[in-house]
């Protein structure tokens, strides 16, 4: 390792404030003489032990438990030590300091998990499960995570790559005695296997897909004309009045989320302003806010007012690459029924927020159109940048398929090895460092 990752680093590595019990944490090469700064003797791998933590001058600033785990066998694969002390911010921070003082420094946020990458001891896609364990918001999301965490995501990426090598072994072959006619490339079976290959890629990315909506949850943009129940809609998803609801036309102006879960997958439910044609500069504010928001989500939901036939002509240009649903709201106030119809693409449902009605088969569209089921042990955590490294893959076998087909064997060999490439940059293998930085700061510290 580097300089900046062969250092000691030191953090404290529970939630701020006070608690029964805090730790800090500290990590580098030969910790034994700052191990017998702090405690005045050494430690034993891995063992509990239950002893003063001393200030420079022999003074006791704790009394709690210190365990050494000796590199490699630890959570960075260098010297780890742990210190357990009273969950007083004054005794961790004078524990810290006195770690300082005898040679660590304030690890960055997600240093100690970034040494474990650097080290081998996970790979990159266990490294992000880590900080989304941490920061599930779902009980889904949390076993999702655990699972990535444990590999099954890395599995999947690792085979795909190990199929793609074995192609490239046989094309670079080929390639490599041109001249000696001892290689005869089946080129109707290269299509075949690369066409399994795509296949495997395909479904990874539906898993995948899934996996980002339990991370960054759902986004679903309420839009309509004012008036028809968009905010009543997000009162009734939520389950609580997060929206202002009156009957004067244009009361919501500003955009309003409120995050919600239906059972187990995370919505972000986004009222916006009414829209229409307005000369009035804070409500023409809020509609061009509501187009930035629709052009971001997932899905739009167009509420309708059941009882006003013209409040299905919406004057303003929706985004044309978003899918849609339109929702019919107030069929209390007319002879529909609630129920969802579909019409080629075109899905609509009829609700009463005011009674209830359809908003269950509201809650399973939604689910639906994420493709989200809550069953299975297929579900692990994903992250954006694992979709468009898997597109990337797709893409360039894509590629290889089309230079499989004219016989371009310098051409194909270069596509395969790009798409493997591609999955290399999902579980670290090919990884720029201002990539890594980046993923490792949304860590918190101490981890």
């Amino acid at each position: 390792m580097t300089q900046q990752f062969s250092d000691t680093i030191a953090a404290i590595a529970t939630p701020p404030g006070r608690g029964g019990v805090a730790i800090v944490r500290i990590s580098g090469n030969q910790l034994d003489s700052l191990i017998y700064g702090l405690l005045r003797r050494t430690l034993l791998p891995r063992q509990a032990l239950y002893i003063p933590f001393h200030a420079e001058n022999g003074e006791a600033i704790d009394h709690g438990i210190a365990i050494h785990f000796p590199a490699p066998h630890s959570y960075t694969g260098d010297d780890v030590l742990e210190l357990h002390c009273h969950g007083n911010p004054l005794l961790t921070h004078r524990l810290l300091q006195r770690a300082m003082e005898l040679g660590a420094r304030l690890a960055q946020p997600g240093e100690f998990t970034q040494r474990a990458f650097l080290n081998g001891k996970l790979d990159l896609v266990q490294a992000e499960a880590i900080a989304d364990l941490i920061n599930g918001t779902t009980e889904l999301a949390i076993r999702s995570a655990q699972r990535s965490l444990e590999g099954n995501f890395s599995k999947h990426i690792n085979s795909m790559a190990q199929s793609l090598i074995e192609l490239r072994i046989q094309v670079e072959a080929k390639l490599d005695f041109s001249d000696e006619d001892i290689m005869v490339m089946d080129y109707e079976s290269m299509e075949q296997r690369i066409d399994h290959i795509l296949q495997t890629h395909n479904t990874l990315l539906e898993q995948a897909r899934l996996g980002v909506i339990l991370r960054d949850g759902y986004a679903i943009v309420l839009a309509g004309k004012p008036n028809s129940g968009k905010s009543s809609l997000l009162n009734c998803l939520s389950g609580k009045d997060s929206a202002i609801v009156t009957d004067i036309p244009g009361t919501t102006r500003d955009v309003l989320r409120e995050p919600i879960q239906i059972d187990g997958m995370p919505l972000h439910v986004i009222d916006t302003a009414g829209l229409r044609q307005t000369d009035h500069p804070i409500e023409s504010e809020g509609i061009r806010r509501a187009q930035i928001e629709m052009e971001k989500a997932d899905r739009i939901l167009i509420i309708i007012d059941a009882n006003s036939p013209s409040s299905d002509n919406i004057d303003i240009e929706l985004p044309a690459n978003i899918p849609i649903s339109r929702i019919y709201n107030k069929i209390d106030l007319t002879s529909l029924k609630p129920g969802l119809k579909k019409e080629g693409n075109i899905t609509t449902l009829y609700i009463s927020t005011k009674t209830g009605a359809g908003l269950t088969e509201l809650r399973e569209h939604l689910k639906q159109a994420a493709g989200f089921h809550a069953e299975g042990d297929d579900i692990f955590i994903a992250r954006r940048r694992h979709l468009q490294a898997l597109q990337n893959s797709i893409d360039y076998l894509h590629e290889a398929k089309g230079e499989c087909n004219v016989h371009n064997d310098e051409l194909l060999a270069e596509c395969l090895r790009q798409a493997q490439e591609a999955l290399g940059e999902i579980t670290g293998k090919v990884t720029a460092d201002d990539m890594l930085g980046h993923i490792f700061s949304m860590f918190c510290l101490g981890k």
